[in-house]
């Protein structure tokens, strides 16, 4: 009878036991499985951090590539890459778990659809402005040709002033000068002689000139002895930088037909030797002569 009793209750502790060994089993079974599906976890939302990083700085190089071109959206793009910037930085210091992931790949979404619209309107304002810059291009092209085809008229018409200005100059031709004697009669009778010189005619002829500009012209005339001296007035008159000392003025009428000029200079005592009579037009020598006396 006590064996029989000893029997049960060994039974009832083995079967304790083995209800007890059991239940360690799936416990152990199920901390193990945890173990793994939190490893397992652990590994993805690292995995799916690094995947929102990357993003987040693929994003950010658009930004950097886009500022690079200097357009005129500059002020939205660092606004938005410093969003991005400072998104990659709280991902960054972030713990990582699933909740944390979730918003931040909703931020990035966001912050790529806004890239995308920014990105559009950069490429309209490049196509814009390459068509701008064509057109620049091809209006600076017509510019260069005007203002070559502006030089070419300006070095033409200064050609063109210049020739005028050279017709429009006067000749004088067929400069002569004689002594003549007076007589008491008032008539006057050519001499070659200095001691019966009593005035010197000097005669010269302006040829005719359609495009001259009439009316009254002035000239110097210059006569100057055999001791170097200038006879008759001696006045000085300063044109520019050039001073002339002249013998008398004549002054024509012009009317664009051939003058002959005819003016004589009364003296004494002439010398001997060579003269030299000189016209001026204003500071410009037009004619120039000589004569002998003996």
């Amino acid at each position: 009878m006590e064996n029989q009793n000893g029997n049960s209750k060994l039974k009832a502790i083995v079967a304790i036991l083995a209800i007890l060994l059991v239940g360690s089993l799936v416990y152990i079974f199920k901390l193990t499985s945890d173990a793994k599906t939190m490893e397992t976890t652990v590994v993805e939302i690292k995995s799916e951090k690094e995947a929102v990083l990357k993003d987040l700085e693929t994003l950010k190089a658009t930004y950097d590539a886009a500022l690079a071109e200097n357009t005129s959206m500059s002020d939205e793009l660092i606004k938005e890459r410093d969003e991005v910037a400072r998104l990659i930085a709280e991902v960054k210091a972030a713990k990582g778990d699933a909740n944390s992931l979730r918003k931040y790949k909703t931020q990035y979404n966001a912050l790529e659809q806004k890239m995308k619209n920014l990105m559009q309107e950069v490429e309209v304002l490049k196509t814009q402005n390459q068509t701008l810059t064509t057109n620049l291009d091809s209006t600076n092209v017509v510019l260069e040709d005007s203002k070559k085809y502006n030089q070419v008229l300006v070095g033409q018409n200064e050609e063109l002033a210049k020739t005028v200005e050279k017709g429009q100059k006067l000749s004088v031709t067929n400069l002569k000068t004689a002594a003549y004697k007076l007589r008491s009669s008032g008539k006057q009778v050519e001499t070659d002689k200095a001691s019966r010189a009593d005035v010197l005619q000097i005669g010269f002829t302006i040829a005719e000139n359609k495009i001259a500009k009439s009316g009254d012209k002035v000239y110097y005339v210059q006569v100057i002895d055999a001791k170097n001296n200038v006879l008759g007035d001696k006045a000085t008159i300063s044109f520019g930088d050039t001073s002339l000392t002249y013998s008398f003025t004549t002054t024509v009428k012009y009317e664009n037909k051939t003058v002959d000029v005819k003016e004589q200079l009364p003296g004494k005592d002439f010398a001997k030797g060579t003269y030299f009579v000189n016209v001026f037009d204003k500071g410009e020598l037009v004619s120039k002569s000589s004569f002998s006396l003996r």
